[in-house]
């Protein structure tokens, strides 16, 4: 009995003091994993870091490939190449070379780049100015095409919808241009003397969008335009790329709602209340690369009470080169060019009234 007693506790007593034993050597093992593991982890984030650092640097070794070698050996040939050119086309420059408006190309038709789109800005009730237009030099149908495709001069008028869509008045231009086609409908702009400037804008951002011309033109609609001249003039500016051309003037702010031509924001324009140097709103022109910048902001381009004052608020912070036509008709652009030394006679003169024009060629005769 003795000896049975003894033996139950000794091997109790073994029993229970493996326990510990196995205890410690788990824990050891899953220790020895833990630590593995997060050498490991720090190891593979040493070596991610170390990579990232030389392609920050540039010290790693570099992946571009053969073919990426010869495509930027090719590109920088092309750049020489260019730069070659552009010197010969401003040397030819200088020597009185501009550019050709050739209708084929390697002996192919080839629709050339129109010159100048002029935007004859209109309005309801005004069919008697448009029919003295077409008429005067604007033409129509066959000639109209003529004046397109050999002089380079696309025209068109350019109206807005009625405040009533689809009454008598949308109808009547609907019926007229499908007479005459001659028309850009902004159906999206309400006509109302008001939005006669955010109009202009429209316009320009139409025309930069549909045709890819050299000039853009905006046009009163009792206006005159020489043909002849305007090409001849704007043929001489070709070169230039940023041109905002018209008759330029100043004048004074008005800042009484009871006065015409009431300014309803005259205080931006400081206390001499007077504008900036600016293109009279009868007819001015801007470059291509000015009408691109219209119609790529005209979102969130500011408009004053008067188009012309708009349009030259666009481009007093620009580098633009500001030049001066000299009607001969216009007295008041005739009294501006007298003021500054410009003179302009006979034929040269680019455009006038209507009404200037009719007496014109009635003392004429």
């Amino acid at each position: 009995m003795h000896s049975r007693g003894s033996s139950a506790r000794l091997s109790g007593t073994v029993f229970r003091s493996r326990i510990p034993t196995l205890l410690v050597s788990m824990f050891a093992t899953f220790a020895s994993i833990y630590v593995a593991g997060r050498l490991w982890q720090d190891s593979e984030s040493r070596v991610y870091l170390i990579k990232e650092l030389d392609r920050i640097t540039g010290q790693g070794q570099s992946v571009i490939s053969v073919d990426d070698t010869l495509k930027i050996i090719a590109c920088r040939e092309q750049h020489k190449k260019l730069s070659a050119l552009e010197m010969e086309l401003t040397a030819a420059r200088q020597e009185g070379f501009t550019v050709g408006r050739s209708t084929e190309i390697n002996g192919t038709d080839y629709k050339r780049r129109p010159l100048v789109v002029i935007g004859i800005l209109t309005t309801f009730g005004r069919k008697n100015n448009r029919d003295a237009i077409r008429q005067a030099w604007m033409g129509t149908g066959a000639a109209s095409k003529k004046m397109e495709n050999e002089k380079g001069i696309v025209a068109r008028f350019v109206i807005g919808r009625s405040a009533n869509p689809g009454d008598s008045l949308d109808r009547a231009i609907d019926n007229e241009n499908r007479q005459t086609k001659d028309f850009i409908i902004l159906d999206t702009h309400v006509e109302a003397p008001k939005e006669f400037p955010k109009k202009t804008k429209l316009f320009f951002a139409h025309a930069a969008e549909k045709w890819n011309a050299e000039f853009y033109s905006k046009v009163s609609d009792d206006v005159y335009v020489n043909i002849d001249a305007l090409g001849a003039t704007l043929a001489t500016h070709l070169d230039k790329p940023r041109v905002y051309m018209g008759c330029m003037k100043s004048g004074e702010v008005f800042s009484e709602p009871s006065q015409k031509w009431y300014e309803p924001e005259w205080w931006k324009f400081g206390d001499r209340k007077s504008y900036f140097r600016h293109a009279s709103g009868e007819m001015y022109v801007i470059s291509q690369a000015l009408a691109k910048f219209v119609s790529i902001n005209r979102g969130i381009l500011r408009t004053y009470a008067h188009d012309d004052i708009s349009v030259g608020s666009w481009f007093i912070g620009l580098d633009v080169k500001h030049e001066l036509f000299v009607p001969v008709f216009d007295l008041i652009c005739v009294e501006i060019a007298e003021k500054i030394s410009v003179q302009g006679h006979g034929s040269r003169g680019i455009f006038a009234s209507l009404a200037m024009f009719a007496a014109y060629m009635m003392y004429s005769f």
